[in-house]
This record gives C-alpha cells, sequence and structure tokens, in this order.
C-alpha cells in the first residue's frame, strides 16, 4: 500500500486504526487484528507525482556530487513536454522527496524515473523487484568502431547473455543481442553501478554510447533529450 516512511505519516497524522482504536506509532499487531486505513491517506497518496525525465549525458542521477548537476534539477515548467497527455500541472511542492527510483549515469543518457511514491520505487528498485530495463549500446571491439558485429566473436556475446561476475557475484542471465551492426541491445533484471559498461569491458568492448530506452512497460517513446513528463494515470511499470 506505501512505502515505510508514508507509513509513518500516516500514523502520525492519526490515519491508522487497530481494533477501532487510533495507532500509536510502534504498536505491535498480529494476523487477528483489524487495521484501517483512513480514505484521506489515498488522499494524500493520489497527490504524489511520478516524472518521466529523458536524461542528458553530463547530469548525476541522485545528490549533486563533484560539481556536476543533478537530473532533479532539470524538473521545471520550462521542461516539462509541450505534447504530455497528462492532466497534471507542475507546482513547486512535487519537488518534495523527489527521488530517483534506480540511476544512469553521468554519461548515460535515456529514461529516468523519479518520484515521490515509495510504491513506485519498491515496483523498480526494492530488494525483490525483478523489473526488466532496456538499453541500447553502442560499442567498439579493439580498433573496429564500424561493423563491430562481423568481428566480435560468438562466444563472448553469450558469455554477456550468462556467464559473467562482477565484484565476485555471478550475474543474472540478461537479453544480449545486435541492433545493428555498431550496436547492442541489453535488457538486463539487476542493476549494478555501471553494469553494462563493466560487462562489456570483461568481453573486450568499449562502450561509447548507452541509453535507457525502457523499465518494466514504461518506454522512453518521443519525449525530448532534457524534457519530462507525467506517469500517466493508467501507465504501470
Amino acid at each position: 500500500m506505501c512505502s515505510r516512511r508514508e507509513a509513518d505519516d500516516w500514523i502520525a497524522q492519526g490515519w491508522v486504526k487497530v481494533n477501532g482504536q487510533v495507532a500509536p506509532m510502534g504498536l505491535q499487531v498480529h494476523a487477528t487484528d483489524r487495521i484501517e486505513v483512513d480514505k484521506k491517506a489515498q488522499g494524500f497518496q493520489e497527490q504524489r507525482v511520478t516524472i518521466l525525465l529523458h536524461k542528458p549525458m553530463g547530469y548525476v542521477s541522485g545528490q549533486a556530487e563533484d560539481g556536476h548537476t543533478p537530473a532533479v534539477a532539470l524538473i521545471n515548467p520550462r521542461t516539462h513536454w509541450r505534447e504530455d497527455p497528462s492532466r497534471n500541472r507542475f507546482s513547486p511542492p512535487q519537488l518534495r522527496g523527489l527521488a530517483p527510483a534506480g540511476r544512469l549515469d553521468i554519461d548515460s543518457v535515456g529514461l529516468l524515473v523519479l518520484t515521490q511514491d515509495g510504491r513506485v520505487a519498491r515496483q523498480i528498485i526494492g530488494e525483490d523487484s525483478s523489473m526488466d530495463k532496456e538499453y541500447l549500446v553502442r560499442v567498439q571491439y579493439g580498433d573496429v568502431a564500424t561493423n563491430v558485429q562481423a568481428v566480435f566473436p560468438a562466444q563472448q556475446l553469450a558469455r554477456l547473455c550468462h556467464g559473467l561476475s562482477l565484484d565476485g557475484q555471478a550475474l543474472k542471465p540478461a537479453r544480449v543481442e545486435w541492433q545493428n551492426p555498431e550496436q547492442l541491445r541489453f535488457v538486463l533484471t539487476e542493476g549494478k553501478k555501471r553494469q553494462i559498461r563493466r560487462m562489456c569491458e570483461l568481453v573486450g568492448l568499449r562502450v561509447v554510447g548507452l541509453k535507457r530506452i525502457r523499465i518494466g512497460r514504461v518506454t522512453l517513446g518521443n519525449l525530448p533529450v532534457g524534457q519530462w513528463r507525467y506517469l500517466g494515470p493508467h501507465e504501470q511499470f
């Protein structure tokens, strides 16, 4: 129903009852107890926004670091996509608690999700999440920058799909295939730091461009670079 932090807020607001009594923080409950949540909590949750940003190169996903600008700085009325079908209108409170659900490296571009909704964040990056994410990755192999597909060994492509380890841990199976002679399509269900770049290094490839185009069922589509839109009410990851 909500994130842990949201649950704490609901309890503090008096919106949670156990067996008909307003619940204090830290109350122990049992399977036989009746828990009720006030409709005000649902209304509060419905006001929380999830934003889809086409992150440009040079922005970090999370907090500002090493002088680089965080992606959330791009969320303002001027960069709101004109063709956004959502009826939402931007207001400054939408920036409160707005956090990235997953990361996209400073030198990568594409779909970045920022959300105020703990349920969305848990869907995408929760410990038990297996949501797949799709990337287009332009590569070089040694000195070869054109028609890399023709010279890259098939057995190394198979290793990208399954057989590599990072940080002493075997990676989950991935779908990796050629999109065109210079570009691979990766579909991953995990997100280790700089995973695709490090995977490619292990098989002798150098990444020269990386773009995330899909998270779950939500695609980047025609969203222009540096612009954003709201996740629609009928869209689901």
